[in-house]
C-alpha cells in the first residue's frame, strides 16, 4: 500500500506542470527579493530626499508607547522599547514592490500572448489545397485536372 502511494506521488511530482510550477515559485521568490532590494535600496532613498530627507524604511506612527517613553528615532528603537507601531514606510515599500512585480508579470504575459498570436497566424497560413468544383474533393492548388473525377480545372 505504501509502495503504491509512493508510486502515485512520484507520478504526480514528475508531471510537467508540477515541475514548471515549482521552478516558477523558486524564480518568483528570487525575483521578489531583487525587486524589494531595488525599491528599498535604490528607489526610496532618492524619493525620500526629494520629499524632504524622509527615510521611508523608518516612517512609522507610534500607537502605544513602550516601557521607555518616546520619541523613537527608528522602528527598531520603538520595538526594543516595547512600543506598538504602525510601519507606514515598510507598507509603502511593499506596495511599490508589488506594483513593480505585477508590471513585470504583465509585460511577460503580454510577450507570451504576442508570441502565441504569431504562432497561430503561422498555423492559419495560406491553404495548400482547394476543392474540385465538380466532385468537391480536396486537391492540390496547382492541379489542372482532378485526380478523383478527372475533370479539367481552370
Amino acid at each position: 500500500m505504501i509502495k503504491n502511494m509512493l508510486t502515485e506521488f512520484k507520478k504526480f511530482v514528475m508531471r510537467g506542470n508540477v515541475l514548471d510550477m515549482a521552478v516558477g515559485i523558486i524564480i518568483g521568490g528570487a525575483f521578489t527579493k531583487i525587486v524589494n532590494s531595488m525599491v528599498a535600496d535604490v528607489m526610496m532613498p532618492p524619493l525620500g530626499l526629494l520629499i524632504g530627507k524622509v527615510d521611508f524604511s523608518n516612517w512609522f506612527v507610534v500607537i502605544k508607547q513602550g516601557t521607555t517613553a518616546g520619541p523613537y528615532t527608528t522602528i527598531a528603537d520603538a520595538q526594543a522599547a516595547g512600543a506598538t507601531t504602525m510601519n507606514l514606510g515598510l507598507f509603502l515599500n511593499a506596495i511599490i514592490s508589488f506594483v513593480i512585480v505585477a508590471f513585470c508579470i504583465f509585460l511577460l504575459i503580454k510577450a507570451i500572448n504576442k508570441l502565441n498570436a504569431t504562432k497561430k497566424e503561422e498555423e492559419a497560413a495560406a491553404p495548400t489545397t482547394k476543392k474540385c468544383p465538380f466532385c468537391c474533393s480536396e486537391i492540390a492548388l496547382e492541379a489542372t485536372r482532378c485526380p478523383h473525377c478527372t475533370s479539367e480545372l481552370k
